[in-house]
């Protein structure tokens, strides 16, 4: 049997390295899309600040990982698929012939249509080659802008601060982390970040950046103009699917794949970032976070051997450290129409908890100060748990989710 995996992130490598030991004697061939070992990119940011060595974002670090357990790994990027005569085709030219294909591609920065984005001193914070073009525009008197105060956009914000670089950050949208915070939350990271002597624009967004004296950049926001050494953009990422147009294989914002992981075609499959597939909420998602791409690779490759094995559904969990303030959110944090919420907010102390409810269960968190007993949160959502009396008592004091669990797990 062959078995070709295009894209070598965390679920990609997840999957090499299961098949490896489910499907012994096969081919595997695991094709990544660029120069270096399969690394991971939630690792970037230390290598900005220089607290790790490119090698410590590897994902295997032993040499000779792969070769010892027959994974072949090869530099190469996907241009076109043929379900019909199943043939994967990269870029170089070369034709790849499988017997089943994993697709875990991942995504890439979504780069906005903003005019002067393609200038030097331009750049994205998602690659190993990104960090080597920015690692000599930061420092001390640096200033630095940075688009974007989403997910990937707050961990940037961290290692740029931790630089000395004089940074502000401009967000389109009305409060920092948007996707993952909700107003009150959001408004207090950036309150925050401030107090860590950040500026920090939310509603604003680059109207254009332009080539300054001295090789500097002057971005334009809005009317107000702003001259810097560097310009990071984090405005988002998208899955990287577009060399599937024609393939027949169905895309929406994300690759459909069933409970099994496996695409609109029998004998492809797709994991990690650039999948839609079932969360715990009974829809589909694209969760694009490390643990649900390895998961997501695990579970597809025990499928692709022949070990049928269902995937009960992602849950969207985000842990954040924004310049040393911890923010969480779990499940459905927005809360549903006829549920129930229950805050408690501490202003002063950044301290704050969110917790929705449908019924007698728990369906969503979010938790801001707190480094804690988040796994106890992620228990109560994901199980789920029947709150029973605990229900009111929670509403009353949020704070007291520790002690829910506790007692009616033991009921369970």
């Amino acid at each position: 049997m062959t078995y070709v995996i295009v894209g070598a992130g965390p679920a990609g490598v997840a999957a090499a390295e299961t098949l490896a030991k489910t499907a012994k004697g096969s081919e595997i061939i695991l094709v990544g899309g660029e120069p270096e070992p399969p690394y991971s990119r939630m690792a970037i940011p230390y290598v900005l600040t220089g607290s790790v060595g490119e090698d410590g974002t590897y994902l295997r670090k032993t040499e000779n990982w792969y070769e010892d357990r027959n994974i072949r790994y090869i530099h190469g990027r996907a241009e076109s698929l043929s379900t019909g005569d199943s043939a994967l085709r990269l870029a170089r030219g070369e034709e790849m012939k499988f017997e089943k294909l994993l697709i875990s591609t991942g995504a890439r920065p979504i780069k906005p249509p903003v005019p002067g984005l393609d200038l030097e001193g331009v750049h994205h914070c998602w690659t190993l080659e990104d960090v080597r073009n920015i690692k000599g525009l930061t420092g001390e008197g640096k200033d630095v802008i940075l688009i974007g105060a989403g997910f990937i956009g707050s961990i940037i914000l961290e290692a740029l601060l931790e630089s000395g670089s004089n940074l502000t950050v401009v967000e389109a949208e009305d409060r920092m982390v948007p996707r993952m915070m909700n107003q009150v939350a959001g408004n207090m990271i950036k309150a925050w970040c401030e107090k860590k002597g950040v500026t920090v624009l939310t509603s604003t967004r680059v109207a254009g950046v332009a080539q300054a004296d001295g090789g500097r950049l002057e971005v334009d926001l809005g009317g107000n103009k702003k001259t810097v050494d560097l310009v990071v953009v984090a405005a988002g990422v998208k899955p990287n699917a577009d060399f599937l147009e024609g393939s027949g294989i169905e895309v929406e914002d994300g690759i459909l794949v069933d409970n099994h992981l496996k695409t609109s075609a029998d004998n492809v499959y797709a994991a990690g970032d650039c999948a839609k597939g079932p969360d715990y909420s009974g829809g589909w998602s694209v969760h694009a976070i490390q643990p649900t791409a390895v998961e997501h690779g695990r579970i597809a490759a025990l499928n692709m051997a022949g070990q049928v094995t269902p995937y009960k559904g992602s849950l969207q969990m985000n842990v954040l450290d924004t310049a040393g303030l911890i923010s969480t959110s779990v499940g459905l944090f927005d809360g549903v129409e006829g549920g129930e919420e229950a805050e408690d907010l501490n202003e002063q102390r950044f301290k704050y908890i969110r917790l929705t409810f449908k019924g007698d269960y728990m369906i969503g968190a979010l938790t801001l100060g707190r480094t804690d007993q988040v796994g106890v949160l992620r228990g109560l959502i994901h199980t789920p748990v029947s709150l029973g009396p605990w229900k009111q008592k929670l509403m009353a004091d949020p704070a007291k989710f520790v002690e829910a669990y506790i007692d009616r797990t033991q009921v369970i």
